[in-house]
């Protein structure tokens, strides 16, 4: 089944030195643009992160030091991969937690211009777990009938997420499922628009979802003593916690969102 498009999609996978977004750095990626006539380009780079990689990470990527010491650093790529990326929304699996956050944050530290206005983001890990509640190995023998090869390798796991996406949606194109008021709906179809209502489960107005939209599409905070509470309310009230948030170990672009915020209040 060809996938619906109205403009490229970008299926993205990371392998780094750990899991904290504004800490660790990528020392893999692979970049597979679906274009709007479904023909596909890829785009397969090792990166040196210029720090270690605990001996733990590469046991389960299989990326050691050695394999990335004369590798190019995200600064030298980054002209080349937003060239790549440029105009496209974006998918993955688990990718709204974790390779979007993680890829945004390497842009930003190399000061690489990267925004993600006009984007949509395709999660289909959520797809997977609304649909089938299970890991990528798993989706793939599930929706694929077979075992990955090469597992966590980028290449290997972006390849086996795009199939998989492409054999939810023939899957899934017929499905109704029911919602509480008893209505009958069909939530995955071959549109990215409605896909992307799909898979994202809270509204981020940063990548990490520190910052998140409530219901009346105000930005309030996710997490801490500030828990729910309008975001402006806050820097109002007191001062110190933009301070704080800024010099502590926030992704840069969280911090980006908070500064926006914080100059559109002394605008008003």
């Amino acid at each position: 089944m060809n996938i619906h498009l109205t403009k490229p999609i970008i299926f993205l996978d990371i392998e780094a030195t750990g899991l904290t977004i504004g800490l660790d750095r990528i020392v893999e990626i692979c970049l597979l643009k679906v274009n709007v006539d479904n023909s596909t380009e890829i785009i397969t780079k090792r990166v040196n992160p210029e720090m270690p990689i605990p001996d733990k990470v590469s046991k389960i990527h299989g990326i050691y030091d050695k394999d990335i010491k004369d590798a190019p650093t995200f600064k030298q790529i980054a002209p080349e991969l937003l060239k790549f990326i440029a105009n496209c929304d974006f998918a993955g699996y688990n990718s709204n937690k974790y390779d979007m956050p993680l890829l945004a944050e390497e842009f930003l530290r190399v000061e690489a211009e990267f925004d993600l206005k006009g984007r949509r983001l395709i999660d289909v890990q959520n797809i997977f777990h609304f649909m089938e509640p299970r890991t990528l190995s798993a989706a793939y023998k599930f929706y694929c009938n077979k075992p990955i090869e090469n597992a966590h390798s980028a290449e290997a796991d972006v390849m086996a997420t795009y199939h998989i996406f492409k054999a939810q949606l023939e899957r899934y194109k017929d499905t109704e499922l029911e919602d509480e008021k008893g209505n009958k709906f069909k939530p995955v179809q071959n549109d990215i628009s409605k896909i992307c209502e799909l898979t994202t489960k809270t509204k981020n107005a940063d990548l990490a979802g520190r910052i998140i939209f409530n219901e009346n599409n105000i930005e309030v905070f996710s997490f801490g003593k500030h828990k729910d509470k309008p975001v402006e309310d806050v820097f109002t009230k007191e001062p110190s916690y933009y301070n704080w948030m800024m010099q502590g170990d926030f992704p840069l672009y969280t911090k980006r969102i908070i500064t926006q915020i914080r100059l559109r209040m002394k605008n008003k």
